[in-house]
């Protein structure tokens, strides 16, 4: 993962002075090539025992570490998107709409490069074959990762897979209590703190279900609800009414895994697509 990303993804874990390095960090990235440690932690309002302790919580030994991490990602990104695109600029009142879009767009671009590079194989081969298996398989989420639910529903269910999509916290923890021999209960949460669908795992898995997390965090809640864990890596824009680069991360997931169900049995798929789309489509 991406320096940038693990700041993103580490947000929960910072106290109130490292979220205010982790912001400035995240607004303009290319500070900390230009300042020495005192300086960031005065344009941060903090010290510098914060600045290492926050360089520590993502796992780095120091600030020239860090700073040695943002050179290498900043020049990499320069070199995929060119110098004038700052990836970690917030989209600001004054930018065009073809500068919003081209923000908008290579963090999106970003964000899929990330996830998949970063994705653990064993885990998606394993939830692959677990879902290929599943007698049942329930989907839940609130808000935007509902709707990534429902796009993998939507995948299952057209190539004949008994997946539910449950829209609502009580149906979910219902669904996930009464869960037969055979579920799989795949959970959605890019903060990963979401606490009913932190429940819908934890009542599912302690029915017996294989439980599985989509998240952007691995260290939250919802990972350690979960059996398993497929995480995405996203750099989000506070200037949104739902998620928009994260959805896109955990939609490049779901294509993977739903891919990795359909090549299991690939004649069959094949024709249920194509019957499918007979039926929705009548000449």
């Amino acid at each position: 993962m991406g320096i940038q990303s693990t700041i993103e993804a580490s947000v929960d874990k910072f106290t109130p002075a490292m979220q205010r390095v982790a912001t400035v960090i995240r607004d303009q990235p290319r500070i900390v090539l230009e300042q020495t440690i005192s300086e960031l932690a005065d344009s941060c309002g903090t010290s510098v025992a914060s600045v290492v302790r926050f360089c520590r919580v993502l796992g780095l030994s120091g600030y020239a570490q860090l700073r040695m991490s943002l050179a290498t990602e900043l020049g990499k990104e320069a070199a995929q998107f060119g110098n004038d695109l700052i990836l970690g600029a917030e989209i600001a009142q004054s930018d065009t709409l073809q500068e919003m879009a081209s923000k908008v767009a290579s963090l999106e671009i970003l964000a899929i490069d990330e996830t998949v590079s970063g994705l653990d194989y064993g885990a998606l081969e394993r939830v692959v074959a677990a879902v290929d298996q599943a007698e049942r398989i329930l989907l839940f989420g609130i808000g935007a990762s509902q709707f990534v639910a429902q796009d993998l529903h939507h995948k299952l269910f057209r190539i004949g897979r008994n997946a539910f999509l449950l829209a609502d916290p009580h149906e979910a923890w219902t669904a996930a209590l009464l869960s037969p021999a055979g579920t799989v209960a795949l959970g959605f949460s890019h903060s990963g703190a979401t606490a009913d669908t932190v429940r819908f795992l934890d009542i599912a898995r302690q029915a017996g279900a294989l439980t599985v997390a989509l998240t952007g965090s691995p260290d939250s809640p919802l990972a350690q609800a979960a059996d398993e864990c497929l995480v995405s890596r996203a750099r989000e824009s506070r200037l949104r009414a739902g998620a928009m680069v994260s959805r896109i991360a955990q939609l490049a997931i779901v294509d993977c895994l739903f891919l990795g169900v359909a090549s299991q049995r690939y004649e069959q798929t094949v024709d249920a697509l194509r019957r499918t789309r007979d039926v929705t489509h009548p000449k």
